[in-house]
């Protein structure tokens, strides 16, 4: 890199910390394989994440917030006609996962999102069941656009915590978006090229960052930034995961995802701003391919595994669910889901 583009680098980047928000990322891998994709959950206390597995048939309602209705007026109403395997946040809904057809969706936050006022001509889903609408009416990342035109996604709390969020999405066909809220109305990105995601600022602003940088010639000598901002963690995404070499196998696939998902992961206790700590929870890898879960919470040693081919998904199926802080798990764990007693949503 020029010495002209360095100097560049760092002006930018030292005019964006005040900008930076609360760590998540997000990486998709196209390659000879399938489609993989990563992601890192970063969060100041736990988020009782919980593996669920959703069958087709299930109604219902984009106005409630676990008992709580948040939108009284014209809630969206479904029946979710794919299957789907996710993790919960706080039981209430959604932040990442991916259905019986390969439709992928991530959810981290953007302190800059602004969903606008309420349309009550439009039918509402609350921003925790913006992912699982997606998920149980789409197959592709193009019929999850067409339908999210549909609905009006908004506003939810829980935890003293607002769902400031944008969301990722993928398919088998290594087609990718991200959706942002910017003063009220959906920026969209979509297509292959659109492969890591952070947060603030706005992914316009991360795109045009990373644009003024030569990863051209890739060498050790390459200064990289190394902190756990949003800014940095999208460069060093883009830069190790264009040196990534072909994997041979799954495993290998896996190995190198998670192995970027840990490089932009946040170390316990390291400070994040004005924040405090946001250390990073888990991690997750999607084969898209082959429709398997990896989970990795940063609290074990091991990382397990899921194949939603392996569950019920017909109407009528019972929900199941496993609590990755339940017991000594290793390895394929889909023989030990069990029925939840009701489903979350």
């Amino acid at each position: 890199m020029s010495q002209r583009l360095m100097s560049l680098a760092t002006l930018v980047f030292a005019t964006l910390i005040a900008s930076s928000a609360m760590p998540c990322s997000r990486f998709l891998w196209n390659n000879k394989l399938g489609v993989f994709v990563a992601r890192t959950m970063d969060w100041p206390e736990s988020t009782e994440p919980i593996l669920t597995v959703l069958p087709r048939g299930m109604a219902r309602d984009g106005g409630k917030l676990g008992s709580e209705v948040i939108v009284k007026e014209n809630p969206a109403r479904w029946t979710s006609k794919h299957g789907s395997m996710v993790t919960t946040m706080y039981g209430l809904g959604t932040i990442d996962g991916f259905n019986e057809k390969g439709l992928g969706v991530h959810l981290l936050y953007l302190s800059a999102t602004d969903f606008g006022p309420r349309d009550t001509a439009r039918p509402a889903v609350h921003a925790g069941l913006w992912g699982q609408y997606l998920l149980d009416n789409c197959a592709t990342v193009k019929e999850a656009l067409d339908a999210f035109n549909a609905i009006q996604v908004v506003m939810a709390e829980a935890r003293g915590h607002k769902a400031n969020l944008h969301l990722a999405m993928e398919d088998t066909s290594g087609d990718s978006a991200v959706i942002e809220f910017i003063n009220s109305k959906p920026v969209i990105h979509h297509g292959k090229q659109y492969r890591i995601m952070t947060n603030d600022p706005t992914y316009d602003e991360q795109l045009a960052l990373l644009s003024r940088l030569d990863f051209s010639k890739p060498t050790s000598d390459t200064p990289l930034p190394g902190n756990v901002k949003a800014t940095d963690r999208f460069q060093r995404i883009a830069y190790f995961s264009a040196l990534l070499p072909e994997p041979k196998n799954e495993r290998e696939a896996v190995a190198s995802a998670i192995a970027i998902a840990r490089n932009v992961s946040v170390p316990f206790g390291a400070p994040y701003k004005n924040f405090g700590i946001y250390n990073t929870e888990y991690r997750t890898v999607i084969n898209l391919t082959n429709l398997r879960y990896y989970f990795e919470l940063t609290t074990s040693p091991n990382v397990i595994w899921a194949d939603l081919s392996r569950f019920d998904l017909k109407p009528g199926a019972p929900v199941m669910v496993l609590n990755p802080y339940e017991g000594d798990l290793c390895g394929n764990v889909s023989e030990k889901f069990y029925k939840a007693v009701k489903a979350p949503f």
